[in-house]
């Protein structure tokens, strides 16, 4: 089957969006295409389907595991030692292919999750055919169909309205976030989104042809990490990727050139120093860790949509939140109405009467066409809702306009039954009438205030506890509601939230004020999305990590500014769009155990960082030591790869990757690689003083194997020694750990001496306790280092 053309690769500033439809276009009569013409133009190609992009291939996941720079340069290194017949060294390539099978495994694994997630959160596009209105996938639209769009859908093809008024933000297309007016004759591109009105609107470009379907794909596809934890460690990886080699090719020649050492001999070593300084294993734990984490929330129904919120939500120490479809269920209950100006009975009747000419597309709106009997007098004008006007309107052929939204934004005088409703608890709307016709966007005068709508929203089960469980856990919570304030705190209050008597009435605050009682404040009502937005940028600026939930369109500015971003399923596409995490069971309540997942992520790779990094450190030290008193004082390289490869395993590598899968409710904190880097800095100065006695010993007469094997079992002591300092507190998995460790590392010297090159056998009393003093004094050094870090480290955590 012949598809539309692909559109060109080309740079999304410079295209300039289309201000009619193409020519030759005809347009579509009201009752929409037939069935039979919408399967003829799927067949020719003009549906809505774009060229796939599923994000990363099989073959591409591969690829992408196993050709890394610390995987190639772990090759080169193998070949070297393959030139040279040193087969027993390049033992170590089993835990590159090891670790290279177990990260491609898991992204395999989460990418299947992901999938199957997507399709459960698939959205539907409501369609006219054969004259009746019904759903059908976004894909399936074809050119020409007439498309029905209200509040919160996002425009899946380019189209031109034949019906109706709305307002879309087009800023994925133009950068502005100004929501742009249209009415009928007019376009609306893909990309763009409803935030007021219905319209019907016919496509006149889809698939590939239609503008920014490009950014509708980058829209919805994991993006790449922008986190401190990814980027920090990519700093560590371009420093020693440009140290290492030269370093290595140094000692090559000092071992072969200075000392004299045979070229089966020089080369080992030289590749021993060279692996002891890839951290390849902190890479691999950290996606792996990462991914795992994507897995186990998508278990509990919450898609990742940017793999960087797992680890942006684990920090968060503020979470914002509105109050609809959040602490409620965005469900309404009736709770009555106040005549002013009207008595009941034509109060219930106008109320019909407004009612009947918008659709039911939200909570409020069906509760009132469920409690008044409807009408069909047809409009002449209307005003759709929007979250900054927060009222609507329709005008009659009458000559009168029914205008519905929050007193205060309908009428500028004072009525004190909305104080005495909002006190208690109830969601207040005021219906008013004015004499004209709404012209553009502007109402004609009141001239009646015909009464108060009462509504209650129905409170989540589970609510106070959630919000118990943050306060607990230390992070602030602060509502940010479009409603009056009262009634957001009484919500708030009949929920137990701390500090629920401390509201602003947004609406009587300029910016600079409202900022200024952003930190000090807890209940925000009468906010626009902008102003939501404003709060959270200034929330950022105190220093906190901000996490925004939200369900709704005029959530999205906050939604955007925020550190992590958490859509609730089932409110506005976009907003889900726009989200990094989705709540595919529409729970507020499960946020917690999301929290924890990500705090469990990204608490146990920092804990176990230091293990890698340790190693890492030792063998720069090392190296430059070694290379720097060559002139003075030529000492061998105490280790072989295969010595790197039995300390690693039972010190790093093994222990890390049980320890990485172990519950944590720490709030992961800042200054990733400066707290890593400095729990690594004692384990390593204590192998640096074993392994360089160990060297200055061989100098002055110990052989070269008991040199070496005095220099590998007080490395692995005090590896060992680090280890069970990380795991402190204890836990039962952390003492198996430490303990199954212990006893792996004493087998191999025991039982495998050969395999690991040890020369434990040909030891004598002497050099056991050369051994015993090298390896106190390394115990020591690790202790005090601990001792004067730990103040350092305690001090980081306060920071914020």
């Amino acid at each position: 089957m012949k598809r539309h053309a692909t559109a060109k690769k080309t740079d999304t500033a410079a295209l300039k969006i289309p201000t009619a439809p193409p020519e030759g276009t005809v347009m579509t009569p009201p009752e929409g295409l037939t069935s039979a013409d919408a399967a003829k133009r799927a067949a020719a190609g003009q549906d809505n389907r774009q060229t796939e992009q599923p994000g990363k291939s099989v073959m591409r996941i591969v690829a992408d595991n196993l050709f890394t720079l610390f995987n190639l340069l772990n090759f080169a290194l193998a070949a070297c030692l393959a030139l040279v017949g040193s087969w027993r060294n390049m033992l170590f390539l089993g835990v590159v292919f090891s670790n290279t099978l177990i990260g491609t495994i898991q992204e395999l694994r989460a990418r299947a999750m992901l999938k199957k997630l997507r399709l459960l959160n698939n959205r539907t596009v409501r369609v006219i055919r054969d004259g009746k209105e019904r759903k059908c996938a976004p894909e399936e639209l074809v050119l020409g169909d007439l498309a029905v769009f209200s509040i919160g859908d996002q425009i899946p093809a380019d189209t031109v309205i034949t019906e109706g008024v709305c307002a879309a933000d087009e800023s994925l297309l133009t950068g502005e976030s100004e929501p742009v007016t249209h009415k009928a004759g007019e376009l609306l591109m893909s990309g763009s989104f409803l935030t007021e009105g219905r319209v019907t609107a016919q496509l006149t470009a889809v698939g590939d042809e239609a503008y920014a379907a490009r950014l509708m794909r980058d829209a919805k596809r994991i993006r790449s990490p922008r986190s401190e934890l990814m980027s920090e460690l990519n700093k560590l990886v371009f420093l020693v990727s440009k140290l290492l080699v030269p370093i290595g090719v140094i000692l090559f020649l000092e071992e072969y050139f200075l000392l004299k050492a045979p070229i089966a001999a020089s080369i080992p070593k030289a590749v021993a120093a060279m692996i002891g300084m890839i951290p390849e294993g902190l890479i691999l734990l950290t996606s792996v860790a990462l991914t795992v984490g994507v897995i186990r929330l998508g278990r509990r129904k919450t898609l990742v949509q940017e793999l960087f919120g797992i680890e942006t939500l684990a920090r968060a120490d503020m979470l914002c939140m509105d109050k609809t479809g959040t602490l409620t269920t965005g469900e309404m209950s009736f709770g009555g109405v106040v005549p002013l100006d009207a008595d009941e009975a034509e109060l219930k009747e106008k109320a019909g009467q407004f009612v009947s000419v918008f659709e039911a597309s939200s909570g409020t709106l069906r509760v009132i066409a469920q409690t008044f009997c409807r009408k069909t007098d047809k409009p002449v004008a209307l005003l759709p809702f929007s979250s900054t006007r927060k009222k609507s309107a329709a005008s009659f052929s009458n000559g009168t306009t029914l205008i519905l939204g929050a007193p205060s934004f309908v009428t500028d005088e004072p009525i004190a039954e909305v104080e005495r409703a909002t006190k208690d608890g109830y969601r207040v709307l005021l219906l008013a009438e004015a004499d004209g016709v709404i012209e553009e966007e502007t109402l004609p005068p009141i001239t009646r205030r015909l009464g108060l709508i009462l509504l209650r929203e129905t409170l989540r089960e589970s609510a106070k506890e959630t919000l118990e469980w943050f306060e607990k856990e230390g992070v602030s919570v602060r509502i940010m509601s479009g409603d009056d304030p009262r009634t957001v705190a009484a919500v708030a209050c009949a929920l137990g939230l701390k500090g629920c008597d401390r509201i602003v009435d947004c609406e009587t605050l300029s910016d600079e004020a409202l900022c200024a009682a952003a930190k000090d404040n807890v209940i925000f009502g009468r906010l626009t999305p902008d102003r939501k937005r404003m709060l959270v940028e200034t929330l950022k600026r105190e220093g906190y990590h901000v996490a925004m939930t939200g369900d709704g369109v005029n959530d999205i500015p906050a939604l955007k500014a925020a550190d992590c971003s958490v859509a609730m399923a089932g409110g506005a596409e976009a907003t889900e769009h726009a989200a990094q995490l989705v709540l595919l069971n529409n729970d507020f309540n499960s946020l917690p155990a999301v929290v924890a997942e990500g705090r469990r992520v990204i608490g146990n790779i920092t804990r176990t960082a230091s293990l890698f990094l340790q190693k890492t450190l030792y063998s720069f030290a090392l190296s430059i030591l070694n290379i720097l008193i060559a002139l003075f004082l030529p000492l061998h390289y105490p280790f072989q790869p295969i010595h790197l490869t039995l300390i690693s395993m039972v010190t790093v590598g093994a222990p890390s990757f049980f320890l990485a899968l172990e519950p944590s409710s720490e709030r992961a904190s800042g200054h990733f690689l400066k707290r890593i880097l400095l729990k690594a800095v004692p384990g390593a100065a204590g192998v640096v003083c074993c392994a360089l006695s160990a060297m200055i010993a061989n100098y002055f007469g110990t052989p070269d194997g008991i040199a070496s094997t005095m220099a590998v079992l007080s490395a692995g002591v005090i590896g060992l020694g680090n280890l069970i300092l990380t795991c402190r507190p204890f836990s039962k998995l952390r003492v198996a750990v430490c303990a199954v460790m212990c006893v792996a590392f004493t087998a191999a010297v025991a039982f495998l001496p050969g395999v690991f090159a040890l020369s434990v056998y040909e030891m004598t009393a002497r050099h056991w306790i050369m051994l015993s003093a090298i390896t106190a004094a390394g115990i020591f050094v690790l202790i005090l280092g601990t001792l004067f870090v730990q103040p350092i480290l305690d001090k980081l955590e306060t920071k914020r």
